[in-house]
């Protein structure tokens, strides 16, 4: 297998896409993000590791405009931005996707892509009085999917009628049509039989081969070691080490999860 990063194209000179500086986060008087920094760069899949509880999803709940943090900096592009909404993450070009999906079952994936975003008009009318465009919706969902090479048994059929993995595969397109520069995957291939485990990987793949960048959370090293240029793993609410996941450094990961090493 070759190496992970050796047939990659990531400018390590250039400044990260995305990067949280200090990142503190307190939900009373628990401390669930401990002066947390972690950068990522365009074309580049981080994943990010560690037990129930190690403030994975936190931090990227922080990114997603979920929660506000209460100290740290969030760059994009070397800048320091502001995200105190998923609205706000959304309009700097971050999509995330989480286990839920959070995909409507009685609608298809047109209308799964575009729901809340819905292309209507004349622009000058208010929103609430203006015309749908489907016909334009569906061709541009069926354009993304065609570029990610997603396959689904029909255009038409609702989601809720499809499999784990195709619904994954929705998702994940999704936040692809609408993120610009950063898409957050929380365990994209739980649940997931071998078969769809692998289309979401290669789908994971070619957000990265459309110079997007990738922050996965995953419990699943053998995927870590696939697609991932870097592993990032936290404990406690601090990061405690980064490797490059490959399957020599696969011990010393699993060390730095459960804390055995410092």
């Amino acid at each position: 297998m070759t190496a992970p990063g050796a047939d990659r194209a990531v400018d390590v000179e250039a400044a990260p896409v995305l990067a949280l500086r200090d990142g503190v986060k307190r939900f009373g008087g628990v401390l669930a993000l401990d002066h947390v920094s972690l950068s990522i760069r365009a074309g580049e899949v981080v994943a990010l590791l560690g037990d129930n509880g190690a403030g994975k999803s936190t931090l990227i709940k922080c990114l997603a405009g979920v929660h506000h943090l209460d100290a740290g900096t969030v760059e994009m592009g070397g800048s320091p931005v502001r995200i105190d909404s998923p609205a706000a993450a959304q309009a700097l070009g971050i999509e995330t996707v989480y286990q839920d999906l959070a995909l409507f079952d009685n609608l298809d994936p047109a209308a799964n892509f575009y729901a809340g975003r819905e292309l209507s008009w004349p622009h000058w009318l208010p929103r609430w009085l203006r015309l749908l465009r489907p016909g334009e919706m569906r061709s541009a969902t069926g354009a993304v999917l065609d570029e990610l090479r997603v396959t689904l048994p029909s255009g038409s059929l609702t989601v809720g009628l499809m499999s784990g993995g195709q619904r994954q595969a929705v998702a994940v397109a999704r936040a692809a049509a609408f993120a610009s520069r950063v898409v957050i995957l929380d365990e994209p291939t739980a649940a997931l039989g071998a078969r769809e485990s692998r289309s979401v990987l290669d789908l994971i793949t070619r957000l990265r081969g459309q110079g997007k960048a990738v922050i996965v959370i995953s419990h699943a090293l053998d995927h870590v070691i696939e697609v991932a240029d870097r592993a990032v793993v936290m404990r406690r609410g601090r990061v405690v080490g980064e490797e490059i996941p490959t399957r020599q450094n696969q011990p010393r990961i699993v060390s730095l999860i459960v804390g055995g090493e410092a």
